[in-house]
């Protein structure tokens, strides 16, 4: 029998035992639970099997545990068991991402045939990300943070630094910097990649519901709660927990917080027995935290606790050779999305987005590129001198952006380049060598 298991979920004992049988004499390997909550912790990116369960089940419900499964990794194969009056809410379910689904009560050889079919299809899909991994390996990091600025390539030696280690880490950046991208590629270089990331914006909860969302409670804890339920963190078990907005929590969550990093556990409402957590945590802030720390708004001891490594996001501005290229790569991006073909961005363009301000670094450059995928009008504008720095040195910005800009535009093509801004040969490489830029660092090595 292979390493492939099929997690069965159903409350009704009869058809679990049933529905159990059926698979191990079609020699499958199966995993029967009574309940959606008992088998959710089963589920990872890297799990060699797949999911059938009922849809109508006391507590979490079989459409709330496919959504838990598909938060965790959208290509988990799951195949829903349905009632009669099920069939349409089954269909509606097939288009939010379920593989497939069985009407009870269902014949045993198509049971095993659809389970059969799923499997095959997870087979595959874990295949191809294993080959993906070795033939990636060091760009995968970079494909998710691009750019030859020095700033990010700062930020992607840091997290291959750190990647392996359990340190907790702090991100420090504007907003649209790119903080929960840099998480993602965290967890996704780490050990813990196979498991869950759980993002967790504590700006956008109620603060009524907070402390319940992140580590859950027990039944009868509050008005309403009536089955226990596990909280955020616990759903992040073996994984990675990322906290946006770090710094929006009030003083009495930074010290059940701080509980829970320091000493990795915690306790559910309603309960008096700790939880041990195995994560690794990630926060973020737009504001400089120490600052806010001196000022008595965060505490200082959960700032240590969470800092031990400090990633700080630059804003667009402070590295503006990248935006040729992470334009581009946005456009073609964008262009795959919505199935059209990619359009040609002129040279002309490019200049221009390189010269004009990006409040919201790069999430609005993304919205510009979403935009122009479309063949929708950019408003471009521009900007003024910044009047703090020398002539000379708002200069050599902006002549180091247009060559940036051209060199992309042109494909990576020197003499290209050169003849379009009228210069030499010789006077292109003397400018590159002065500026630090790279023909390699605008154009995709491995298209060449």
């Amino acid at each position: 029998m292979s390493s492939e298991r099929i997690l069965f979920v159903d409350d009704e004992e009869d058809l679990r035992r049933a529905a159990s049988q059926t698979l191990d004499l079609a020699d499958l390997s199966v995993i029967p639970f009574s309940d959606a909550e008992a088998a959710l912790p089963e589920v990872s990116r890297n799990f060699p099997g797949i999911l059938i369960t009922d849809i109508r089940m006391a507590g979490m419900d079989g459409l709330t545990l496919m959504q838990r499964v598909l938060e965790i990794d959208p290509e988990f194969p799951v195949i829903l068991v349905t009632g009669h009056g099920d069939v349409d809410l089954a269909v509606k379910s097939m288009r939010d991402g379920a593989y497939d689904f069985l009407e009870k009560p269902y014949d045993p050889v198509r049971l095993v045939e659809t389970a059969r079919r799923a499997l095959d299809k997870r087979r595959l899909t874990l295949e191809n990300r294993a080959l993906r991994s070795r033939i990636g390996g060091r760009d995968a990091i970079e494909a998710r943070l691009a750019g030859r600025a020095a700033g990010m390539v700062s930020i992607r030696d840091q997290i291959r630094a750190v990647a392996d280690t359990n340190a907790d880490v702090l991100i420090i950046g504007a907003t649209g910097t790119g903080k929960e991208v840099a998480a993602r590629a965290l967890h996704r270089a780490s050990a813990r990649a196979d498991n869950p990331f759980v993002a967790i914006n504590c700006a956008a909860l109620p603060a009524d519901l907070l402390e319940s969302e992140l580590f859950g409670h027990e039944a009868g804890a509050f008005p309403g709660a009536a089955r226990a339920r596990y909280g955020r963190f616990e759903h992040a078990r073996g994984g990675t927990i990322f906290l946006d907005e770090i710094d929006s929590l009030s003083q009495p969550m930074q010290a059940k917080l701080l509980h829970a990093v320091q000493d990795r556990e915690i306790t559910r409402l309603g309960s008096n027995d700790p939880v041990s957590l195995d994560v690794r945590f990630i926060a973020a802030s737009k504001q400089d935290l120490e600052k806010t720390a001196a000022r008595g708004d965060f505490r200082s001891d959960l700032l240590y606790r969470l800092n031990v490594v400090t990633i700080r996001m630059p804003d667009l501005s402070e590295r503006r050779e990248d935006i040729p290229r992470l334009f581009v790569q946005l456009v073609e991006e964008a262009s795959v999305r919505y199935k059209r073909a990619a359009p040609v961005v002129p040279g002309a363009v490019l200049n221009a987005l390189v010269g004009r301000d990006w409040p919201g670094n790069v999430r609005e450059l993304r919205n510009a590129a979403e935009r122009f995928a479309l063949g929708l009008d950019l408003d471009i504008g521009s900007n003024e001198p910044d009047e703090t720095a020398s002539l000379a040195a708002q200069l050599a910005r902006h002549e180091k952006s247009l060559i940036a800009a051209a060199i992309t535009s042109h494909g990576g093509s020197l003499k290209a380049t050169y003849e379009a801004l009228g210069l030499s040969r010789r006077a292109l490489y003397e400018k590159m060598q002065k500026h630090g830029l790279s023909r390699h660092d605008f154009i995709d090595e491995d298209a060449e």
